[in-house]
């Protein structure tokens, strides 16, 4: 697989470009998270953008790279909801025409919030592949720019910049927990951990109903895999990128999966330790630090990344019932 591999001049570049227009979220430890995890957990709480979610970072950098050209056309993306959040919101204060295609099944919420910021919502098929199909047809047809939402260097180095603000914050650390949907924060996460701290260990976590970089290792390759419906229904993705694997068979130490009770617990955890309402793509690399998969990391200290806030707030309560039916079963036993 011939890919270019990001370096961290890249993020660099791009967190000059991002100054002033993402926020510099707060990382910090937490001792209730720590408690229950069994290692010292140092929440970066990036869900604090300001459309709730880290792909802000990504869709901004890939923005503002854009030639005078393309700006003026405009950009187009396929995105279930926070990679067209963020185009949305970054293309207006950029002054970029965006044109979001979502699933008919997308969150409602989601979708009206995007036109609110000035996109075009064009909703098309029942799966996100259907909508990237129609979107890569749009950009054709009407020339615009496309912005994949994870398989793009820009959107990569854009998210790597989340890195450079928890190192930068807590140097000291001995390992890095990053959810994983199609990968691109894994990838800029690792190229910037293993540039400054090659001994620190980068750890990807996927939903076990969608374990499409799980797949990708095993094959040495990205390989479309099975999904099922997913309290982290924004890391459902069915296969991997091309540039994102090969950074993640690069740079990542390990990857590995949580269960859907996991996440639900972990929403608990967020929610009852800090008051935080957590999306389930947003608080599965904490599932995995809560539910004993990482044990090798005991002891340690853990940075987490805490990643998206954007959940109905009917399915935050049904996942918080379910938890604590959870919570008492294992007490009980």
């Amino acid at each position: 697989m011939n890919t270019s591999l990001l370096t961290l001049d890249d993020v660099l570049h791009a967190q000059t470009r991002l100054a002033g227009g993402v926020r510099v979220t707060p990382c910090a430890p937490s001792a209730r998270l720590s408690d229950l995890a069994g290692m010292e957990i140092i929440a970066k709480h990036d869900y604090l953008q300001a459309t709730g979610s880290f792909k802000e970072r990504g869709a901004r950098n890939a923005l503002a790279s854009l030639t005078p050209a393309q700006r003026a056309r405009g950009v187009i993306a396929a995105s279930a909801g926070n990679h067209a959040l963020g185009l949305a919101f970054h293309g207006r204060e950029l002054g970029v025409p965006v044109t979001v295609v979502m699933p008919r099944n997308a969150p409602r919420v989601k979708a009206t919030r995007c036109h609110t910021l000035g996109a075009r919502v064009v909703l098309h098929g029942d799966t996100y592949d259907e909508a990237s199909v129609h979107a890569h047809a749009l950009a054709v047809e009407q020339g615009l720019a496309y912005v994949h939402p994870f398989d793009d260097l820009s959107v990569i180095a854009g998210q790597g910049t989340l890195a450079l603000e928890a190192l930068l914050a807590e140097p000291d650390v001995d390992a890095f927990v990053v959810p994983v949907g199609g990968g691109g924060l894994l990838a800029g996460v690792a190229t910037v951990v293993k540039a400054l701290r090659p001994e620190v260990q980068v750890i990807g976590v996927e939903p076990a109903h969608a374990a499409g970089l799980v797949a990708a290792r095993q094959a040495g390759r990205p390989v479309r895999t099975a999904t099922l419906p997913s309290l982290a229904d924004g890391l459902a993705v069915a296969q991997t990128g091309a540039h994102t694997f090969a950074h993640a068979h690069a740079f990542v130490d390990d990857v590995v999966t949580v269960s859907e009770d996991d996440l639900a617990l972990a929403l608990l955890a967020a929610h009852e330790a800090h008051g935080v309402t957590l999306e389930g793509a947003g608080a599965t690399a904490l599932a995995a630090c809560l539910s004993g998969r990482l044990s090798s990391l005991a002891g340690k200290r853990v940075l987490v990344a805490l990643t998206g806030a954007n959940i109905d707030p009917a399915n935050h309560a049904r996942a918080l019932r379910r938890a604590r039916v959870l919570r008492a079963e294992q007490i009980a036993a």
